[in-house]
């Protein structure tokens, strides 16, 4: 399906890095593209619960018929609205999906640019801080679908090893409590999340959200990692 939305337009009009559908604003700073982008995603999820809200007055979801049993439109909903806002929610999806990877890539340079250390007598330190921060602390037991966590990106399995500005010398038990409490004073708030996956280093912009369809504001089951 084509993708005609607002969002996409007013990005490309300010941007010119392409980055997986989305563009990096490339005359600021890797924290203002990312927080640049993070408030362009908080725009498309507000979009979006404003177009459900449309499903949910009409008592209609993405799957309800739009037709009786006799074939006919039926008459207890407004089709047009209905039908117009699906498509919406198919656009705005398409759009959250893009714009999430360009935080991510975004994020990425923030970090990248963050371990630049000048050449000095520390030097050593410094190296010693970069390989403290890759060291996982949580890994992701669960996520469900349709969750904040799910469409961040978040899969099962991943090692978390950043958590906002949390790492893993951030916790001084086996407890995730530092998590919960960011987690708590971040509603509705882009937090940049770093894990390994298979591997490989994946940056993630994830929005703690109450009203999702499920329980807490994430949707996934964190559990405490210690490496073996």
């Amino acid at each position: 399906m084509p993708r005609h939305s607002s969002s996409n337009h007013s990005i490309h009009q300010t941007t010119s890095i392409q980055t997986m559908g989305f563009t990096i604003p490339s005359a600021d700073s890797p924290a203002d593209q990312a927080r640049k982008l993070m408030e362009q995603k908080k725009n498309i999820e507000i979009e979006i619960e404003e177009h459900i809200s449309v499903l949910k007055a009409n008592q209609s979801t993405m799957q309800t018929p739009l037709v009786d049993n006799d074939g006919f439109p039926r008459a207890d909903m407004d089709i047009y609205a209905v039908r117009g806002a699906r498509v919406r929610i198919i656009e705005l999806r398409n759009d959250l999906k893009d714009v999430t990877e360009a935080i991510g890539k975004a994020l990425e340079a923030v970090y990248d640019r963050s371990q630049m250390q000048p050449a000095s007598v520390e030097s050593s330190t410094a190296k010693v801080g970069v390989s403290e921060e890759m060291k996982p602390f949580a890994k992701v037991d669960g996520v469900v679908p349709g969750s904040p966590a799910a469409g961040a990106g978040l899969r099962r399995e991943d090692l978390i090893i950043k958590f906002g500005q949390l790492i893993h010398t951030s916790f001084s038990s086996n407890s995730l409590t530092p998590i919960a409490q960011i987690v708590g004073e971040s509603e509705n708030q882009s937090i940049g999340i770093k894990v390994l996956r298979d591997g490989q280093t994946v940056f993630l912009s994830l929005t703690p959200r109450k009203g999702w369809g499920g329980r807490g504001m994430l949707g996934c089951h964190i559990v405490p990692f210690s490496p073996s």
